[in-house]
């Protein structure tokens, strides 16, 4: 398997990193944000030169667009489909490469995963799974939130200088997410690290250590999904994977790799949610004493949150046919990128985007959720997780402070910290 593996990084990674390092050294502003010095959390000044070119300019050989208008419209319009292995618009030779090298495994970046699958399949594996994350469900499930968190605090008091990520912000979302699907409190911090070596994949341009470190961790993954689901077809239980297994539509495939989807969708927006609201908060003290002065503003700055540094930065489509959008044109098989983190700083929709404002009143048009038939399965459970989480964190802890700056996790598409020392001083 290492070895169909190798051939897989060495066209999709390997030689994608090498045209944009090649790129980014020319200037070229979407090879920054993809692979050069400006990826990641420096990618706003390349965003807004991009932003500069026009409302869907031609980058890199490929249409970008950080338009609010245009982004909201191409998500919701079904003539434009996710960017799957198979898409006329990647070279040929990486689709031919992807189809001979398929590992068969629970990628979430990859079809059965119901994130790069379009109607009809993705309607049957949306309908399997939605009741669980429908309103009414999500309001039975505040309880539960509110217990955990409650008991994750408690647990930080013996720890005057925790890493907010690795023993809260993560600990929630897995702890929930896990009780969904029927899985056992004691494999969270396998199904953390499962998570943490997955996020990668949903960029272009990993190295082979860290490729071949997911591939390792999704055969580890499929081996336990396996059993999982032989379980439950001897045995249905009422939790979403007994679901999956029992509804009679899914291949054996489209149930591990959903029931994995599942699972990291479920922590990782959350995880990136927490940790980004807790650095922007310390860092805006009078958004923060605001919040603790009227509580009632939280749901609001959730949102915000969401808006200012979004959990997600980038996501592509592929237009189906000639479609003329906003007076754009765009031709059949074209790819575009969807600069989502540009799209919720469009100064067209938010006035002054650059300031923190919890009291925004226009802060849920952030596309930070994706829209359409794409839109995110569970950003009713992340809300009610974010509003509960944050407002009892900072309550029991209002001169929080980060114990010197937070280290992001380095990554492309996934917007997130991978540690946050801070010093708690308890209300």
């Amino acid at each position: 398997m290492l070895t169909r593996a190798w051939f897989r990084w060495l066209v999709v990674h390997r030689l994608s990193r090498t045209y944009l390092l090649m790129s980014a050294r020319r200037g070229d502003p979407l090879a920054l944000i993809l692979a050069g010095p400006d990826r990641g959390r420096g990618a706003p000044r390349s965003i807004e030169e991009i932003r500069q070119l026009g409302r869907m300019p031609t980058v890199s050989k490929v249409r970008v667009t950080a338009d609010h208008e245009i982004c909201k419209l191409i998500l919701r319009d079904r003539r434009f489909g996710v960017v799957t292995p198979n898409n006329r618009a990647l070279p040929q030779l990486m689709r031919w490469v992807m189809t001979k090298t398929d590992l068969e495994l629970p990628n979430l970046a990859e079809p059965p995963s119901m994130l790069v699958t379009d109607p009809p399949e993705h309607t049957v594996y949306r309908r399997l799974v939605g009741q669980a994350f429908a309103p009414k469900a999500i309001t039975k499930l505040r309880e539960r939130v509110v217990e955990v968190t409650d008991d994750l605090l408690d647990g930080l008091t013996s720890t005057p200088r925790p890493d907010l990520i690795d023993e809260f912000c993560e600990r929630l979302p897995i702890a929930i997410i896990a009780e969904l699907l029927g899985l056992p409190a004691d494999m969270h911090s396998t199904l953390l690290r499962w998570g943490d070596t997955g996020a990668p994949l949903l960029d272009r341009g990993l190295t082979w250590a860290t490729f071949r470190r997911a591939v390792e961790d999704m055969a580890e993954g499929q081996a336990y999904f396996d059993e999982q689901i032989a379980k439950r077809t001897e045995e249905p239980g009422d939790d979403v994977l007994s679901t999956l297994v029992t509804g009679g539509e899914l291949t054996h495939r489209e149930q591990v790799a959903n029931a994995a989807l599942l699972l990291d969708a479920g922590f990782l927006t959350t995880v990136n949610m927490l940790g980004n609201g807790i650095a922007l908060l310390t860092r805006h003290p009078d958004q923060l004493q605001m919040l603790l002065e009227q509580p009632e503003l939280w749901p609001g700055a959730v949102e915000e949150i969401l808006r200012y540094d979004g959990p997600i930065r980038i996501t592509g489509r592929i237009a189906s046919s000639d479609i003329d959008i906003a007076d754009q044109h765009v031709e059949y098989g074209s790819l575009v990128l969807l600069l989502l983190a540009g799209a919720n700083k469009d100064p067209t929709v938010f006035p002054d985007p650059e300031r923190f404002d919890v009291t925004r009143p226009n802060a849920a048009e952030h596309l930070s959720f994706s829209g359409g038939v794409h839109s995110c399965l569970g950003s009713s459970l992340a809300r009610l997780e974010g509003t509960i989480a944050l407002r009892a964190l900072f309550e029991r802890y209002p001169d929080l402070h980060l114990d010197g700056p937070p280290i992001p996790r380095g990554l492309v598409n996934l917007n997130s910290y991978r540690s946050m020392p801070a010093k708690l001083h308890a209300a």
